[in-house]
């Protein structure tokens, strides 16, 4: 049994088609016995990374304001839930050909020098390690394999960066391309799921 994370992004709430396929994920994941956290970045939002908010994410000796406190000890819950977990789950959307806004700014709290990564005299080490990521990313059009798809590559990258080298993505492409399209793309994503819960 395993200790998964699910991360929704999605600014749509119940109309969200990543969202439902975290939700899927989840109720197999429960069903197979595993324990499941949702977070839900955009109906909880993160404040979003400022001049000031960033001086608190740096080791530093100067007083922090009760803002940077906030920042620096949701920082401290947002790595210690991801270290607590042995699967992440990424309900990724694609907006504008790059992950969401909410997304990002969950990254930008947790990328932390000295405590998910380090630089040595080799280059960065990730020090969130022994963990599997699955990427559930939804789309309007079609992207894979083309120089339109940002998300896939830049998840890898800042997942790897952190020390999540195991990554695994499913998509869900042409949603927008109509409904029997897009029910066919949910379902595939779905079969794909059931088949690594």
């Amino acid at each position: 049994m395993s200790k998964v994370l699910v991360l929704k992004s999605s600014i749509l709430a119940d109309y969200s088609q990543s969202s439902l396929l975290a939700d899927y994920y989840a109720e197999n994941a429960i069903a197979k016995g595993d324990t499941v956290t949702v977070r839900d970045l955009a109906a909880n939002p993160i404040p979003v990374l400022d001049g000031e908010l960033v001086g608190a994410l740096r080791p530093s000796d100067a007083a922090l304001t009760e803002r940077q406190q906030q920042a620096l000890a949701l920082s401290d819950e947002l790595i210690a839930e991801l270290q607590a977990h042995d699967v992440i789950v990424l309900a990724a959307p694609m907006y504008n050909f790059n992950i969401s806004t909410q997304l990002k700014t969950y990254f930008d709290l947790i990328a932390r020098a000295g405590v998910t990564f380090r630089y040595t005299e080799t280059g960065p080490e990730g020090l969130v390690t022994g963990k599997k990521a699955i990427v559930l990313s939804t789309r309007g059009g079609i992207h894979k394999d083309t120089p339109t798809d940002l998300v896939t590559p830049y998840l890898a990258l800042f997942l790897g960066f952190i020390g999540i080298t195991d990554v695994q993505t499913i998509l869900a492409e042409g949603i927008a391309y109509g409904p029997d399209v897009a029910t066919k793309a949910i379902e595939q994503a779905k079969a794909e799921i059931t088949q690594i819960v």
